[in-house]
């Protein structure tokens, strides 16, 4: 499949509509992905990454179909993780002197990965590569976006930014750019992208978009690793990371609660209508944790001002679905958002203050003493619940 960006530049990558599941299990994909690979045939041949192991295969027999492998001058590495260099064992048998041009971290992850001694060439922040014709990959480190060994290199006189893993998705877009792409999943699947996997290096993405910005580089397509490339009005994106790394939150409360014997979810529903019924102008989400995709219900922890989250106790502690997340959750370095919690008990009750005490340590304000009640909730203890989430709504 080829797809031409600009001039002689073609993106060579997989789309991978069956894809359900990234990083292990870590991250739902609903609507698939790419693994997006890119070819610059100027003066010198240039590729851009390559695509995951399992499409190995086909990715060389479509490059190949574009390009006499053994006029491929070098190959740019932007990061080393499997889904964007799983194909590189098996091209550079084919072209083995082929010079691989990326950070001195990545080297170490595609030896430790690999096991290979390729021909490498070590790149730093406005390091160049000379392709011809004028133009010019300029080289920028992206240390820890998302991984030690990240980068991203611009091509010159074309003016496309080669991202990486910045400004990406995991969404299979048969058409590949962001004005073919239905504009509400789009918007979904960037910011679920960022708020399970960029925000916990939020404060350098900040630094880093400041750096990009001095580089006055004309950009008129970015090109990230997965999902959509950019090319009508490419920088609305790095207007809305500008947003995302900046302590993010919209007027949402989010309520993420599990439950055994519905004595919870009965605080949950309550505590959400009290909430509605303070400030009808505050969107409410609720979710039931073991129900529910955690990757989604972290897109909307994300997008809240604050959250609730509430479970029974069992065993003195807080049932595992919802200590699993909140651990997935202090991973993540949120930061600017409030919190309270609620949960129903039978014998000794101490889960609402443990997940108090958990989640003040990952950095959200207490706003309220947690809510716990004995056993089912009467209606006088539903009406209590409702005059917390009142006060909630107005925290």
């Amino acid at each position: 499949m080829h797809i031409t960006l600009k001039n002689n530049v073609s993106w060579v990558g997989k789309i991978d509509t069956e894809l359900r599941q990234f990083h292990g299990s870590d991250y739902s994909t609903h609507k698939g992905s790419s693994y997006n690979a890119y070819l610059v045939k100027e003066e010198k041949t240039v590729l851009i990454d390559t695509v995951w192991r399992p499409y190995a295969e086909s990715f060389i027999t479509n490059l190949a179909s574009e390009v006499d492998l053994s006029s491929i001058d070098a190959v740019v590495v932007n990061h080393g993780e499997v889904d964007h260099s799983g194909a590189l064992p098996a091209l550079m048998e084919l072209i083995p002197d082929t010079p691989i041009y990326c950070t001195k971290k990545a080297i170490d992850s595609l030896k430790g990965q690999y096991h290979k001694e390729w021909n490498f060439h070590t790149v730093k922040t406005g390091d160049t590569l000379d392709v011809g014709n004028g133009k010019q990959l300029v080289f920028v480190e992206m240390t820890m976006l998302h991984w030690p060994d990240s980068m991203a290199c611009y091509l010159t006189g074309d003016n496309i930014l080669f991202s990486n893993d910045a400004f990406g998705q995991h969404y299979a877009c048969s058409g590949m750019f962001n004005d073919m792409a239905d504009q509400c999943v789009l918007t979904y699947e960037a910011m679920k992208y960022y708020a399970n996997i960029l925000t916990p290096f939020s404060p350098i993405l900040k630094r880093k978009l400041a750096e990009i910005g001095s580089l006055n580089l004309d950009i008129d397509i970015i090109a990230p690793s997965h999902g959509v490339i950019w090319r009508e009005n490419p920088l609305q994106i790095v207007e809305q990371y500008s947003q995302w790394c900046d302590a993010y939150k919209e007027n949402q409360i989010t309520i993420a609660y599990d439950t055994m014997w519905d004595g919870t979810r009965q605080l949950a529903d309550a505590i959400a209508e009290g909430i509605v019924g303070s400030d009808p102008s505050v969107v409410v989400k609720t979710y039931n944790i073991a129900k529910t995709d955690k990757n989604d219900v972290m897109t909307e922890i994300f997008k809240s001002k604050l959250a609730v989250f509430g479970s029974p106790t069992v065993g003195n502690d807080m049932l595992g679905s919802i200590a699993g997340f909140l651990h997935f959750m202090k991973e993540l370095k949120m930061k600017g958002k409030k919190a309270a919690t609620f949960g129903c008990y039978g014998w000794t009750g101490e889960a609402p203050k443990k997940i108090a005490d958990f989640i003040e340590s990952a950095g959200f304000e207490i706003v309220e003493e947690p809510l716990r009640n004995n056993w089912n909730p009467t209606e006088e203890v539903l009406q209590q619940a409702r005059e917390y989430g009142k006060r909630l709504a107005h925290a």
